[in-house]
């Protein structure tokens, strides 16, 4: 009771003392500063588990343990999940859209923390997914559980957590500018300018407390030293089109086989189900196992021995080119399946760092053709890092974010042109079939976020049951109309609904219906309510979409349609209401 009424006096003062602009800049620094110490608790976390393993899996059995210990990591983390947070895991950052969206962002306390302990054990412990994700819903419920404990609106909130967000992905990366066009592409696609500099602060923020503490130990960087040549454009162009189809195939494969395990009843024979799955694509593909930035950067440094690492059973085929490329090959078709079965079977982590991978094996197998065919020398580092940049900018469809992480990544400009080159080529193959990313695909088919669309998206933030007119008197269908028109003078409304003595929905009768017969003494004693009624065109539910609501409108031509949940009449839902919400809903974003 003491901290509330302290914080109550706190609050009373700073609306006195300090305007909402310059408190939402300090809020934005505090919850940076807090995303990045976050960040770097994650990654000390997982670099010591990750020690700890490889101290373990040294040995003669050392295949065999590094292939269990990936599915032993899945099952703990579906174990903690449910038992001890209980919750579901899965896209996290798919849940944050949805947040935003329709739940006035308004993020539950655990998730401050409990993304962290789940992720830390996935990835630790060999998953073969990123922390990036996990560390984006970390930052993320920070800034909504600042603006609920400071009793900001849902607006600030949202900018909260998009900060939140900046200060996550700078702290992991040491990518300030790559934090603050991720929140701005993926997170707040609705941002204004005011917007920018509680961004810019809380990315900065971020950056700085994970430089002080641990300098440059960042989860991937590389100092490149070849250069670009304007000649290698009509390769990079084959690369765009490649990584946005590589894109396509990893969305799709991630879509459909997380689709699959979901339909499994059994939680425990889901987990079993990824586990084994996990299991045998490490057992074959070592590479698979974890993040795989070891891998990335050997392939940097054109070193491909590191394919028989780790375990691996073809090193007598290492030295063949012909091998390397069937290798990659089958690690680029892997890496998805192996992916979806970890965040499937209740695994923790994210799509950042798997995007990540999948892109510099498809540049640098496309850089290993062109140079075997002997048509032309290209640089291996080059496409490598361009072909990262190429498949984030597809998979994320989030061009800008990709072009400037692996610029900052590499601490360096140089390959600026062909970085943008290439995702806009990758991002625009992949829009031609898939019109939303991975984290989206699946809310656009529900109805549940509506990118690009000012009309839809204000529309998502009204809701049927704050709607619902529960004023208008019902009637029986057996009544006359005598009593009908005892109704008319007692309502202020010119609709009726025929309900019967089962709160069940049998017709509506309008004053226009009744207006030539309502007051002759003889039709009032003879007509029954019944004989007078019509059917509503369409009804509506409580819980539906306001997107389909106006569009059963638009189709049936009604001002008002009736509210029918589980066959009981509920009210009725007026076009003319839904348009003076909609009005004052823009006009408040305006303001904000």
């Amino acid at each position: 009771m003491k901290g509330r009424a302290l914080l109550h006096k706190v609050l009373v003062w700073r609306i006195k003392h300090i305007p909402d602009r310059n408190f939402v800049l300090l809020l934005s620094g505090i919850v940076g500063v807090l995303a990045g110490l976050a960040a770097v608790l994650l990654k000390e976390t997982v670099h010591y588990i990750q020690h700890e393993v490889q101290e373990l899996t040294q040995g003669s059995y050392s295949a065999y343990i590094r292939v269990a210990v990936p599915a032993f990591g899945l099952f703990l983390t579906a174990m903690v999940a449910r038992y001890l947070f209980r919750e579901r895991l899965g896209h996290g950052i798919t849940d944050i859209l949805y947040t935003i969206s329709r739940r006035a962002s308004v993020i539950p306390r655990s998730r401050m923390y409990s993304r962290m302990l789940t992720s830390a054990v996935t990835v630790g412990l060999g998953g073969s997914v990123g922390l990036e994700s996990p560390i984006v819903v970390t930052g993320s419920a920070i800034g909504s559980n600042m603006g609920q404990l400071m009793h900001l609106d849902s607006r600030k909130r949202a900018l909260l957590i998009g900060c939140g967000t900046a200060g996550a992905i700078a702290g992991i990366f040491n990518s300030p500018v790559a934090g603050v066009i991720f929140a701005i592409e993926v997170i707040l696609t609705d941002v204004t300018a005011k917007a920018f500099i509680p961004l810019l602060i809380s990315a900065v923020s971020g950056a700085l407390v994970s430089l002080t503490l641990l300098g440059d130990d960042v989860l991937f960087s590389f100092r490149y030293t070849d250069t670009f040549t304007a000649a290698d454009i009509p390769f990079y162009l084959l690369l765009g089109i490649f990584t946005g189809l590589v894109s396509l195939y990893f969305t799709r494969a991630m879509y459909r086989i997380e689709g699959g395990l979901e339909r499994v009843q059994s939680n425990r024979q889901r987990i079993l189900l990824g586990a084994l799955g996990l299991a045998i694509i490490i057992f074959i593909l070592p590479p698979l196992y974890g993040e795989g930035y070891g891998f990335i950067k050997g392939l940097l440094n054109d070193d491909t021995s590191l394919i028989t690492a780790q375990g691996s059973w073809f090193g007598e085929w290492a030295d063949s080119p012909l091998f390397i490329i069937i290798f990659l090959l089958a690690i680029l078709l892997a890496k998805p399946i192996a992916t979806a079965l970890t965040l499937g079977a209740g695994g923790s982590g994210g799509i950042f760092a798997p995007s990540l991978f999948l892109g510099g094996v498809a540049g640098f197998l496309m850089a290993y053709l062109i140079n075997a065919s002997g048509f032309a020398q290209v640089s291996l580092a080059n496409f490598t890092l361009v072909g990262m940049c190429g498949v984030m900018a597809g998979v994320l469809h989030a061009p800008l974010t990709a072009i400037f992480l692996i610029a900052e990544i590499t601490s360096g400009y140089t390959l600026f042109v062909p970085l943008m080159f290439v995702s806009a080529i990758s991002y625009n193959t992949i829009s031609y079939f898939e019109r939303g990313s991975l984290y989206t695909k699946r809310l656009l088919e529900r109805g549940d976020i509506f990118q690009h669309d000012k009309d839809r998206q204000v529309l998502s933030l009204i809701h049927v049951e704050k709607m619902v007119e529960k004023d208008l008197l019902t009637i029986a269908p057996e009544a006359t109309l005598g009593d009908l028109v005892q109704l008319v003078r007692r309502s202020r409304r010119n609709l009726f609904p025929v309900v019967n003595q089962h709160q069940e929905l049998l017709g509506i009768v309008t004053l226009d219906d009744i207006r030539d017969i309502m007051f002759n003494p003889e039709d009032q004693k003879e007509i029954l309510v019944s004989t007078l009624m019509t059917t509503p065109p369409a009804s509506v539910t409580s819980r539906e979409n306001m997107q389909s609501v106006m569009t059963k409108f638009e189709k049936t031509g009604a001002w008002n349609l009736p509210v029918i949940d589980q066959g009981k009449y509920v009210g009725f839902v007026s076009k003319s209401r839904i348009f003076n919400a909609y009005r004052n809903k823009l006009m408040r974003q305006s303001l904000q």
